[in-house]
């Protein structure tokens, strides 16, 4: 009883830091008007890095040689990932990039399969095609593959990989450490890749805020939520809750933007709100089945 209650704790936690990303990309649509991509992605994540390590300055010196290299692995695929979907999205529609981002929920299942040796349900399988099937109706207005399809695919699959390594090997206990060792590695792998041209700062006020609240919320505190929650979730069923982003960001869209309520929008954030229903009202033995084991 007692690590199903942690586990619904730990998916409602996931869930509301997918919200926290959902609620960004209204503001990040702003702030790129003003700030290059990878600049702003730099500024963030250092930020990110500094504010957890001021909250937790003890945390890297805790964790094991074994879990520092595998956050150094976490941070390098996350960086990597957000470098390739930030080039992608130069090349192609933001609906499209964000379709093609979420088919990591297609590809967590099967490499936690083939890494992990994961055994996934045919119920769970229902809910990925589900939540895939809502993000394209959502999303999609028409999909051309060319060369910034392709890298953000490639993003995806690396998102997916990050996802897999996160069920694999987060402790619970080390989660300050492992989310500050990737935010450190995250910024350095932004900061090279920008460095060649230099970095534009925020100017206003407003930015900075914008920036400040993408850093802390969206970036330290929902990096360390996913590295905790994941230590208690199957990495398919974390993938399936965070595949309710673009259905937060069409929210805050509404909310915020003054876009207008589509029969799309309904029908696809239904589809794959069910998605993440029925995998967390799963039976507990179902879940168990997911859980990843791999020799650390």
């Amino acid at each position: 009883m007692a690590e199903r209650r942690t586990a619904l704790i730990a998916s409602v936690a996931l869930l509301a830091m997918t919200a926290s990303w959902g609620s960004t990309f209204y503001l990040i649509k702003d702030l790129l008007d003003r700030v290059p991509t990878l600049d702003f992605l730099a500024v963030r994540f250092a930020i990110a890095s500094l504010a957890m390590l001021l909250v937790a300055p003890r945390a890297l010196a805790r964790l094991s040689p074994q879990s520092r290299r595998h956050a150094l692995v976490l941070g390098l695929l996350y960086g990597c990932a957000q470098i390739l979907q930030t080039a992608g999205l130069a090349h192609t529609a933001a609906s499209v990039s964000g379709f093609i981002t979420g088919m990591y929920v297609v590809c967590t299942p099967l490499l936690a399969a083939l890494l992990l040796g994961t055994r996934i349900t045919r119920i769970t399988w229902g809910a990925v095609l589900l939540a895939t099937a809502g993000l394209a109706v959502l999303t999609l207005q028409g999909l051309a593959v060319g060369y910034g399809e392709a890298i953000t695919l490639v993003a995806a699959v690396i998102y997916a990989l990050h996802i897999v390594g996160l069920g694999a090997w987060s402790r619970p206990g080390e989660a300050f450490g492992m989310s500050i060792l990737q935010l450190l590695v995250i910024t350095l792998v932004c900061l090279l890749a920008t460095a060649p041209d230099g970095i534009v700062l925020p100017s206003g006020t407003g930015d900075w805020l914008s920036v400040l609240y993408m850093a802390l919320v969206a970036g330290a505190a929902a990096l360390f939520v996913q590295t905790w929650a994941q230590g208690h979730l199957p990495p398919t069923r974390a993938a399936i809750i965070m595949s309710m982003e673009p259905v937060f960001a069409a929210g805050f869209a509404v909310l915020l933007g003054g876009e207008a309520v589509t029969g799309r929008l309904v029908l696809g954030g239904l589809m794959v709100l069910s998605a993440m229903l029925l995998v967390e009202l799963l039976p507990r033995r179902r879940v168990i089945d997911e859980v990843p084991t791999l020799p650390v």
